[in-house]
């Protein structure tokens, strides 16, 4: 049924990307982070649907007699750099040189989908289109799993699909995490339009905290905590902020388990814990890595050659100060368990410097944009649309620090979604303003209500 359903509606949806290159461009991700290959076993399994909308992605854009100014701004430039560091780094692999080819074949399809980001999207709906995209298919996800979760009183594990960009159910606590400011924004911007999107939305992001819950994940929980308390202090309606949270809380405490308790607080005795410990023992050998491979690292992959990794333990002990406690090594190759020690091991210093870099850019260059907007533009979409994208980048920056996704699509995709909002609608929301003869406010406008229990910052 679901193979029928999906043959039927591609010719459709094909005939409006060819239309409009931003359709296009918007299901690109979707079809990355949705993965329909996983929701269809006949005929339409066939089909590499990322690649089919990649192609008409291109096609479109290529085709589109309307075509913006390209502007990368510094941003730009340390991605593309990042990228080349990754093809020399790759070039130059110790390990297992189909295995690191491969995970670079993939990469470039993530740059690629950034780049065409920078060369489409110019105006609001356009980025509205990406983020409904990514609420449509990591936040469809997460709802279907949590009403599963819900449903079994707890008993129902989350985890991705097998073969997936998201298949590891830690990577996706953070997915679901990530969502939840996206989500954030697109209540403000069309929640007041249509109360079953207002009711939507609220539902998915409440799904979204019992899906992050039943991963397990401890640091998607607390990368989740982090986003709320964020929510939180920008929130002028903190009481009614604060009772919808413990409204959940008593609700979440019907459905989570000793053992998701257990496992939670381990958080506070991490040293102690078997599982935290041997991703340390990862992150030391991944530095052991670079140490060795100062510059470009050892390749996509490396740590996990077992070769390599049985190689990087005899040195195992020549770093004391990089403590460790009773962990040792174990006898088979692991993922590094940390998108920084990833990059470091996979691309070296200089990788991981250009990475953090990049996450550095991107955050305060949101928050600089949003700060603009609100200084000039007063309660704007493009200063909370911002802010929402800040928070969802150091949702990531905070719960990837024990997970290994250093080369998400959506980070990439929210990379560039900064320079867009930074270098083309900024400024055109300032010039239309200034075009307008309005004056420009220095302060915020007067306050409209938001949508139960959303900070006003979120609700515009």
């Amino acid at each position: 049924m679901r193979d029928l359903f999906l043959l039927a509606i591609l010719p459709a949806l094909l005939y409006f990307m060819f239309k409009r290159p931003f359709i296009a461009l918007g299901m690109w991700p979707w079809t990355a982070l949705f993965f329909p290959n996983g929701w269809v076993y006949g005929a339409a399994s066939s089909i590499r649907y990322n690649l089919l909308i990649a192609g008409v992605t291109i096609l479109t854009y290529i085709f589109s007699k309307h075509k913006p100014k390209f502007q990368l701004s510094g941003l730009g430039a340390m991605v593309l750099l990042f990228f080349v560091w990754t093809t020399i780094s790759t070039i130059m692999a110790i390990g297992n040189q189909e295995v690191a080819w491969d995970y670079w074949n993939r990469f470039w399809k993530v740059i690629a989908l950034f780049i065409f980001v920078l060369l489409i999207v110019e105006k609001k709906l356009h980025l509205d289109m990406l983020l409904w995209g990514v609420v449509l298919s990591v936040g469809f996800y997460g709802n279907l799993e949590a009403l599963k979760f819900i449903a079994s009183g707890g008993g129902h594990a989350i985890a991705g699909m097998s073969g997936h960009v998201l298949g590891d159910r830690n990577e996706l606590a953070v997915a679901f995490v990530m969502t939840l400011p996206i989500c954030a924004y697109l209540l403000g911007e069309y929640g007041q339009r249509s109360r079953i999107i207002q009711l939507g939305l609220l539902g998915s992001m409440a799904l979204l905290v019992f899906a992050v819950i039943g991963t397990q994940s401890r640091g998607g929980f607390i990368s989740m905590l982090a986003v709320a308390g964020y929510l939180f202090v920008k929130s002028k309606r903190k009481f009614l902020f604060g009772s919808l949270a413990a409204v959940l809380v008593v609700a979440a405490s019907f459905v989570v388990t000793s053992e998701w308790t257990d496992r939670i607080n381990t958080i506070e005795t991490a040293n102690q814990d078997d599982s935290f410990m041997g991703r340390v023992v990862a992150w030391k050998l991944s530095f052991i890595l670079a140490t060795q491979n100062p510059i470009f690292g050892g390749g996509f992959k490396a740590l996990e050659n077992f070769a390599i990794w049985r190689a990087l333990i005899k040195d195992f002990d020549a770093y004391s100060w990089f403590y460790t406690g009773d962990a040792v090594p174990v006898e088979f190759a692991r993922a590094a368990h940390s998108v920084y020690f990833q990059v470091l091991g996979d691309q070296g210093f200089g990788g991981l410097f250009i990475y953090v870099t990049m996450l550095a850019m991107a955050f305060f260059k949101a928050a600089k944009v949003a700060r603009i907007a609100r200084r000039q533009l007063g309660n704007h979409w493009v200063g909370t649309a911002a802010s929402m994208i800040q928070l969802s980048i150091f949702a990531f920056a905070l719960g990837g620090a024990a997970l290994s996704f250093a080369y998400f699509d959506l980070i990439f995709t929210l990379f560039a979604l900064v320079i867009v909002l930074e270098r083309r609608l900024l400024p055109a929301a300032l010039a239309q303003v200034a075009g307008a003869g309005k004056a420009v406010p220095l302060h915020r406008t007067a306050p409209v209500a938001p949508p139960v229990g959303l900070p006003e910052k979120v609700a515009r």
